[in-house]
């Protein structure tokens, strides 16, 4: 089975603009969704994530650290949160990412992960 990374992706202050209701019914269907991945053997492991804002950006140049607060990326959409999920293909994983979506009300990228190199 192959490991796939399902981010979610948002403009933060649309994010802001939902109303506390609707917020809380996002919630709970995110949970019914991690239910479900659970239950079937897909769910590795999931999280939601603080404002870009809150981000530091590490960079090593020169041998020495610069870090800076903030995204790193420029733009207005961020990664707000993520699944990492076990499918057998592309096809089941874009299927889990397309429930995610309708669960959580914002655009779900699925990526897979690189197979870890033979020993």
């Amino acid at each position: 089975m192959t490991q796939y990374l399902l981010s979610v992706w948002g403009a933060e202050e649309d994010v802001a603009a939902i109303a506390p209701e609707e917020m809380q019914q996002a919630y709970a269907q995110v949970d019914v969704f991690n239910e479900d991945l659970k239950s079937s053997g897909a769910w590795v492991f999931a999280g939601g994530l603080h404002p870009a804002s809150t981000a530091t950006v590490v960079r090593v140049q020169d041998g020495e650290d610069v870090t800076t607060d903030g995204p790193y990326a420029e733009t207005k959409e961020q990664l707000g949160g993520f699944w990492i999920i076990e499918a057998a293909d592309l096809d089941a994983a874009l299927d889990w990412a397309r429930k995610g979506a309708v669960a959580c009300g914002a655009p779900v990228e699925v990526r897979p992960f690189q197979d870890e190199p033979a020993s």
